[in-house]
């Protein structure tokens, strides 16, 4: 069942992970489980408060959904926590990449894609990913923004080519790239 949600900032990608949280859960399957992975780091009073958004609206909409914080050890955590029963909701790749960026270099922590990658490949359980789409624009100005967002192309591209479904997000509207969709538009 692994998923890669692609989409803008406020497109719905995040929305759209924690509905196939739901899902899964509510699945009339026994022992199932559901964890969220966090990688978000709160470098500012914006961020904090939009960690601490996504925190209640967690709790609100998923209860007994635990909730794993890991910003650098994504293929760690995939290996730890994938089961059979348990689904893992990764959000999201956008801001794990950050934290491997090299501001000063900036050159992308190569060791830390591959590990990532090749622990997709082996997890025993299904995997969602929420990451940003945010080369649709103009080329960015500066060297390190425009290697920043050729990474995450890059990035992106190997998670869609390991998942049998991709959804493109915009104004809260799934468009599959890949695969079809297990959830209908619930705004019909």
């Amino acid at each position: 069942m692994n998923e890669l949600i692609l989409g803008g900032q406020r497109s719905g990608k995040s929305r759209r992970a924690e509905q196939l949280a739901v899902q899964w859960l509510q699945a009339d399957v026994p022992h199932r489980e559901a964890l969220f992975v966090a990688t978000a780091q709160a470098h500012d009073d914006d961020m904090r408060a939009r960690i601490a958004r996504h925190r209640a609206d967690r709790q609100r909409q998923l209860p007994a959904m635990q909730t794993v914080e890991e910003t650098h050890n994504l293929a760690g955590v995939i290996r730890r926590h994938s089961q059979p029963h348990r689904l893992l909701v990764i959000d999201c790749l956008t801001l794990w990449l950050a934290n491997h960026y090299d501001r000063i270099d900036g050159f992308i922590d190569s060791v830390a894609v591959s590990s990532l990658l090749q622990a997709i490949e082996q997890a025993p359980g299904p995997l969602v990913f929420v990451s940003n789409e945010i080369g649709l624009g103009v080329i960015p100005m500066g060297r390190e923004v425009r290697a920043y967002v050729d990474a995450l192309g890059w990035l992106n591209q190997q998670v869609a080519a390991r998942c049998p479904r991709v959804c493109l997000m915009t104004a809260g509207l799934p468009l599959m790239l890949k695969g079809n969709a297990p959830l209908s538009n619930s705004h019909d």
